[in-house]
């Protein structure tokens, strides 16, 4: 099997493994607990914390654990709306983003709320002006995501926030990273952003972890016995965030040789499917990592299904379910014919350009199988 949805989840290294295995089975201890076994368990936490922090650009204390991007997202947009909703209404973010935001979006929406969904170009883009021509004195929330899952674009998160501060200097803004964290390089202490969501999972961690960075303090997400700092209650899972912390500290160092192999194999790629005439590429592909296509006339699960058989793991272009088309192609105005055979093929640090190469030699026989050829 070759593995290319790493979009969709990676798997986890080695020493994430390692990590999580010793937590369940030697530092099992309660963080909370108040004797030398929970003391320990503490010391761990706070330890993965730093670790984690540091592959943020953070400060340690400003780095709180969820059990992943969605609630990380979820607490970001919520409680933002909780503690600014009394000086406006308004909040922006994109017609492309992840479901973790658009659900609470039209939550807040059900609740009085006024959100205006910013339009992407023919690629997938959202520009900076174009969230300046949005942005009122009540706004009070921006959330807009660095990295698109299915487009590949890359948000100019920067720009944005300094734009949105400085026009709206009581607003928030938040970026879901979970696409660009280790994928796209920032620092939270010099990107601007107030809140930034990560998940474990997209990193070689498990599942069932992430993070979410608060410059301040928001209202409570979760209560119950105050862990968190008092801000996301429920005893820590511990060996999920050792391992969270594991993979950024055994990735770190060698994150920018990482970002350029992949940033060549996908542009190796692009280049090998360029050939193809029944191929099309979609969206901007800016991330290092993503690369959307499209085969007029076909299906996308009967394609996943066909390169399967071939021995490849590939995914459509968006979590599409009962027929819905994907929002974010939509969004970008492109054709029907080409949304309904689009496929995702995402890379990570374990790809090698075999199995690209294989990849682009196997899609051809996939196709023509498909078209009884």
């Amino acid at each position: 099997m070759i593995y290319l949805d790493n979009a969709a989840t990676t798997r986890p290294c080695a020493a994430a493994v390692e990590a999580v295995t010793n937590a369940l089975t030697a530092d099992w201890g309660n963080p909370s607990a108040q004797y030398r076994f929970g003391i320990d368990a503490a010391r761990l936490l706070r330890g993965a914390r730093q670790s984690v922090a540091e592959a943020l650009g953070a400060p340690a204390d400003r780095v709180f654990f969820t059990s992943g991007g969605t609630e990380a997202d979820n607490w970001a947009i919520f409680s933002a709306a909780e503690r600014l909703g009394k000086r406006g209404k308004h909040i922006v973010t994109t017609a492309v983003e992840h479901h973790a935001v658009l659900h609470p979006m039209q939550k807040l929406q059900e609740r009085g709320f006024d959100v205006t969904y910013l339009q992407p170009d023919a690629l997938g883009r959202v520009t900076a002006e174009a969230l300046q021509a949005a942005l009122r004195p009540d706004t009070i929330l921006v959330s807009i995501m660095m990295v698109n899952n299915e487009s590949g674009a890359v948000m100019p998160i920067e720009a944005m926030a300094k734009l949105t501060h400085r026009l709206c200097p009581n607003a928030l803004f938040h970026t879901d990273a979970v696409q660009g964290f280790f994928k796209v390089p920032f620092r939270a202490r010099t990107l601007g952003a107030d809140l930034i969501s990560v998940s474990g999972h997209k990193i070689h961690a498990g599942k069932g972890v992430g993070a979410l960075y608060m410059a301040k303090n928001l209202p409570p997400f979760i209560h119950g016995g105050g862990q968190e700092g008092g801000l996301r209650s429920g005893t820590e899972n511990l060996p999920m965030i050792a391992g969270f912390a594991a993979a950024c500290a055994a990735q770190l160092p060698s994150r920018q040789k990482a970002i350029a192999e992949q940033t060549r194999l996908k542009k190796l790629l692009q280049s090998l499917l360029s050939e193809n005439p029944d191929v099309t590429l979609l969206g901007a592909q800016d991330a290092p990592h993503i690369v959307n296509l499209a085969v007029a006339g076909l299906r996308s699960q009967g394609l996943i299904n066909a390169l399967q058989e071939l021995g490849f793991c590939v995914s459509a272009g968006s979590a599409c379910s009962k027929g819905h088309r994907s929002h974010v192609l939509e969004a970008m105005g492109v054709e029907p014919r080409l949304i309904d055979g689009s496929i995702r093929v995402s890379l990570s640090s374990e790809t090698t350009e075999d199995e690209v190469r294989a990849f682009a030699a196997a899609l051809p026989k996939a196709i023509a199988g498909l078209r009884g050829k």
